[in-house]
């Protein structure tokens, strides 16, 4: 995948050069009407309504170019989106994006930009595609994706619909992201994916590590389940982003209950980026495929583990040491 360096930039290229490099890179979203070209795009919403959402990365708080790539960039902004789409029961089907770069950023590392988000969006909602957005100058790179999603015909799933007696399920790798972040942090460099000692490590650590790693750098969010969750009759579901316990205490909030996690939650309630997906399902549904059983709505309030108050702590861009 292409670096953060070399030439030409953007800068000397220009604007109109930069957008005609990455436009052609870019598969059209299933719902397009009009696409890039215009003052803006249209998008056909079948169902009358639209999910709306946006997410961004900026560089430094959200993404290192000593961990991350062109394409890691382009990839997670359309993943990140994505799963707030799906986690509202909706299938994405367009995102557009507003990038604002400095003006030695190659034209290379921009269109590897596009590539990851070309490529996110096929692997993990097939028929989603970039329709649009903006390009301007910044001093660091800065990723704004606003996307879109169709309900087809189903309610919205919201934070607010858990009820005592529903069991909470995920669908979803918890700690993974978490762990991978940890790795980077020790040095560990991932072009191919490697641990430092990874002569010395077994090739079932090496397997992990790698997994752990693409799970921080490039998340997989099963937008098909969440979606299959949202038609089988989940009351609630979030995007688990800032972590199980704080992400858990948000539908306990919106629905004036409390959630008892169980023991396949504890040793990972706080690790974020792992944009699982957390629902809860009245208790004569059938949990969908790919979700599994981590607790159960009860009366109260907060989140609790195994029945003891938790403190629901997760990540906080605001308030990180």
């Amino acid at each position: 995948m292409h670096a953060w360096t070399g030439s030409p930039t953007i800068g000397e290229a220009g604007e109109l050069a930069a957008l005609a490099a990455i436009l052609p890179r870019l598969t059209a979203s299933a719902a397009r009407l009009v696409g890039p070209g215009d003052d803006a795009a249209v998008i056909a919403a079948p169902d009358g309504r639209l999910v709306v959402t946006s997410d961004s990365m900026v560089e430094g708080p959200d993404f290192l170019r000593a961990w991350s790539s062109p394409y890691d960039v382009g990839w997670k902004l359309a993943a990140v989106n994505l799963a707030d789409v799906a986690a509202m029961g909706a299938r994405p089907t367009a995102l557009v994006v507003a990038l604002a770069v400095p003006r030695d950023l190659p034209i290379a590392a921009l269109e590897s930009i596009a590539d990851g988000l070309r490529d996110a969006c096929a692997a993990i909602a097939p028929g989603c595609g970039v329709e649009g957005g903006d390009l301007a100058e910044s001093p660091v790179t800065t990723a704004v994706a606003t996307a879109f999603g169709d309900l087809e015909g189903r309610a919205a799933v919201l934070r607010s619909g858990a009820r005592v007696g529903d069991v909470v399920a995920v669908t979803g790798t918890l700690g993974w992201a978490a762990q991978g972040l940890r790795w980077l942090a020790r040095g560990a460099r991932l072009d191919p994916f490697g641990l430092p000692d990874g002569q010395q490590a077994s090739e079932s650590v090496l397997r992990r590590a790698r997994s752990q790693l693409t799970a921080q750098l490039r998340p997989s969010p099963k937008v098909g389940h969440a979606i299959a969750a949202a038609a089988a009759g989940a009351s609630a579901m979030l995007d688990v982003s800032d972590g199980v316990a704080l992400d858990a205490s948000r539908i306990a909030s919106a629905s004036g209950v409390r959630i008892d996690l169980g023991e396949a939650a504890a040793g990972v309630l706080d690790a974020a980026e792992d944009h699982a997906f957390l629902a809860t399902f009245p208790p004569d549904v059938p949990l969908p495929d790919g979700f599994s059983p981590i607790g159960a709505v009860v009366a109260g309030s907060g989140v609790s583990l195994l029945g003891e108050p938790l403190d629901a702590a997760g990540w906080d861009p605001f308030r990180r040491a």
